[in-house]
């Protein structure tokens, strides 16, 4: 079972980017997925740097974009869990 973390995903890797570690960002995810049964090597991970919704505390926020190495679909749970605000 994965570590609980009161931050979400998507926070982590906001966090990763204003804090100029955005190489750690691509690992960080594999080992989120890795933490949900997939397999990282059958994903590429694209991260998407977007302004932050009007009233954060942050300045941008990064969307985290799965694709599927053998071109199916990412299942929506999956994307949408990455991508999840705490």
């Amino acid at each position: 079972m994965g570590r609980l973390n009161p931050f979400s995903l998507q926070m982590q890797i906001t966090q990763m980017f204003e804090q100029g570690q955005s190489f750690f960002a691509t690992i960080k995810v594999q080992d989120w997925l890795k933490e949900r049964n997939q397999n990282p090597a059958d994903y590429d991970i694209l991260f998407h740097q977007k302004p932050a919704p009007p009233g954060s505390k942050s300045v941008m926020v990064v969307e985290i974009e799965l694709r599927r190495k053998d071109g199916q679909p990412v299942e929506p749970w999956l994307q949408e869990q990455a991508n999840l605000h705490a």
